[in-house]
């Protein structure tokens, strides 16, 4: 089937694409165990760099499931599914030269590399460094409590394993900072790593966004 298939080149190249939005294209991968604090972060993050003049998305783990992941499982093939299409997915949006910010467990390492195979050199693995029993003190879910009492199996960092990443490019401990203090160091991480031509995005952006942030 594949010696079928060739690619259509874009009109635009990352270049261009970079000059129309004032950034390069990026993603942001937020990995750690359930309860870390990833869609929360995810979301401020999104938030505070779209008030900066960032163009940004977040793809969250519970809302790729009910849809474009909606008839996958939990058992270890459907999970390493699950992250091979998200990133694939995350790498098509920086292409386009958007910053997509992903907040997934993705507890396998190998996982993990293929999904920075896909993006090159646009990603960024961040590693949601709370560890077992912050999260499971949380547990805003009750999926821990599930887990414990064996009504929900393969799950991660009880009967499931979570592989700490190696070699991230930014650890958060989100059991001992703030979400704020944490949205803090990402933006700077971004400002850092991607930095933003504010005349380009501040020119497109319509006033009436601007103003409500």
């Amino acid at each position: 089937m594949e010696k079928n298939l060739t690619a259509v080149p874009h009109a635009l190249n990352p270049s261009q694409r970079a000059a129309h939005y004032g950034h390069r294209g990026a993603v942001m991968w937020l990995t750690g165990l359930s309860a870390s604090g990833k869609s929360s972060l995810a979301m401020a993050l999104e938030h505070a760099l779209t008030t900066l003049g960032y163009s940004c998305y977040v793809l969250d783990g519970d809302n790729v499931r009910k849809g474009l992941n909606a008839n996958l499982g939990f058992s270890p093939a459907d999970r390493s599914e699950n992250i091979r299409r998200v990133g694939e997915v995350a790498a098509l949006f920086a292409d386009a030269g958007l910053i997509c910010i992903t907040a997934f467990i993705s507890p396998y390492r190998a996982d993990r590399a293929r999904a920075r195979q896909s993006c090159g050199e646009a990603f960024h693995e961040i590693h949601v460094a709370a560890d077992l029993a912050t999260c499971e003190a949380r547990d805003p879910k009750g999926l821990y409590k599930k887990a414990r009492s064996g009504e929900l199996r393969e799950f991660t960092g009880i009967s499931a394993p979570y592989e700490i990443p190696e070699h991230p490019q930014l650890a958060i401990d989100t059991g001992h900072e703030s979400i704020a203090a944490s949205v803090q160091k990402l933006v700077a991480y971004v400002e850092r790593n991607l930095p933003l031509d504010v005349n380009c995005a501040s020119r497109r952006m319509p006033s009436s966004i601007r103003s409500g942030f």
